[in-house]
């Protein structure tokens, strides 16, 4: 897409947790240095390893992002080295010797990230082993770092809060994502019963057309003394699955609701659905009334259209230009696009209006897309079979 602004995606986070992360790695790296030499042939060679803790855990935090569906590896690698650098720092006091403190900022960070990853994007369980396994490295480190009396043990209070934040910023978007899922589902499955009451409509319309002339042979029959019987027998299967569609459709209708009117061809769905005020300008051929096409795709390129229309005036109120296309390539496909200025930034192309118009397309064999264009505009663009496969 075109036109992002840079903080609207991925892009914006990830920037601020790099420059986050690298200043806490460099911050942590000054307090080391500046905290004494060690003491003891074993602290001496552990220190080796302990500067580069930091900036280890930054990279496999940052890493989450690239590998979404190795998460769970990521967030144990971070607590797991956490962990380790703590459980050093014990091991070597144990022994008698010293190993300068080694400050705990970016694992902390680092760890809340992963963390809130998790609890976002993993499954039940995993997540909350990963969420006590990322609180514990983030609350013991300081206060076994630095020894339980001391001033910056207290950083345990600010890590475990950190912690906490992401924790339930993790447990926000994965209900979110949860509801947004809901949210898709049911706007599926409405358009799906909309597709059904057209289809109701559209083969009711088609079949009392069948009616009314078997209504007429039969009459003509009778008066020239000919068969009626088979007659009788379309009229009376006309008139019963008429009868059963009606009842088996009505049960999907909200109160009210009126009988869809189908419009009666291609050009009759492109007038009903372009405005004649001017605010439209309208390019379309003019055989459009010669083409034969399936009913289901009339109804649908008047959907289509109306939708994409709805949309320019609701999110881009002031634009100056809204354009209306409709062509056939004279191999069976029709191709529609609705064009606006005036978008008032890069918006996503997931809206609940695309999934609906998406299913309806996607069900007659057809594509549609929609995205931003150069110059604040947003386009929409189908392609669709004229015979519904």
């Amino acid at each position: 897409m075109t036109g992002r602004i840079p903080w609207t995606g991925r892009r914006g986070p990830l920037v601020a947790e790099v420059i986050a992360l690298g200043a806490l790695a460099a911050l942590d790296t000054v307090l080391l240095l500046r905290s004494g030499p060690a003491t003891g042939w074993l602290a001496t060679i552990a220190l080796e390893f302990a500067p580069g803790l930091g900036p280890v855990v930054a990279v496999l935090a940052v890493l989450r992002r690239r590998f979404p569906e190795h998460i769970a590896v990521v967030a144990t690698a971070v607590s797991g080295l956490s962990l380790l650098g703590t459980g050093i720092t014990a091991a070597i006091a144990a022994l008698g010797q010293r190993l300068p403190p080694q400050p705990t900022g970016c694992e902390a960070l680092a760890i809340s990230l992963v963390v809130g990853a998790s609890c976002h994007h993993l499954r039940p369980r995993p997540a909350i082993g990963q969420a006590v396994l990322g609180g514990l490295a983030a609350a013991s480190a300081p206060i076994v770092r630095y020894g339980v009396g001391s001033p910056p043990a207290l950083f345990a209070a600010v890590a475990a809060l950190a912690w906490g934040v992401a924790l339930a910023i993790g447990l926000v978007l994965r209900d979110a994502d949860a509801r947004n899922r809901v949210e898709i589902v049911e706007v599926r499955t409405a358009e799906r019963l909309n597709l059904a009451r057209e289809l109701h409509d559209l083969v009711a319309h088609q079949i009392t057309g069948l009616v009314v002339r078997v209504q007429a042979a039969r009459r003509v029959a009778e008066r020239q003394g000919g068969e009626t019987t088979a007659f009788a027998e379309i009229e009376e299967a006309g008139a019963e699955a008429l009868a059963s569609m009606r009842r088996l459709v009505g049960t999907l209708r909200t109160e009210g609701e009126d009988l869809f009117s189908p419009p009666s061809g291609l050009t009759a769905a492109v007038d009903r659905a372009v405005p004649d005020d001017g605010s439209v300008t309208l390019d379309a051929p003019g055989d459009l009334a010669t083409l034969t096409v399936a009913p289901e795709v009339v109804t649908t390129v008047h959907r289509l259209i109306t939708e994409s229309l709805t949309n320019a005036r609701r999110h881009a109120p002031r634009a100056t230009r809204v354009h209306v296309s409709v062509r056939h390539d004279g191999r069976g496909e029709l191709t529609i696009e609705i064009d606006n200025d005036g978008a008032a930034r890069a918006a996503g192309a997931g809206g609940f209006g695309l999934i609906g118009m998406a299913e309806r397309v996607s069900a007659l064999g057809g594509t549609v897309s929609a995205g931003p264009e150069p110059g604040g505009r947003w386009r929409v663009a189908a392609r669709l079979p004229l015979r519904a496969g």
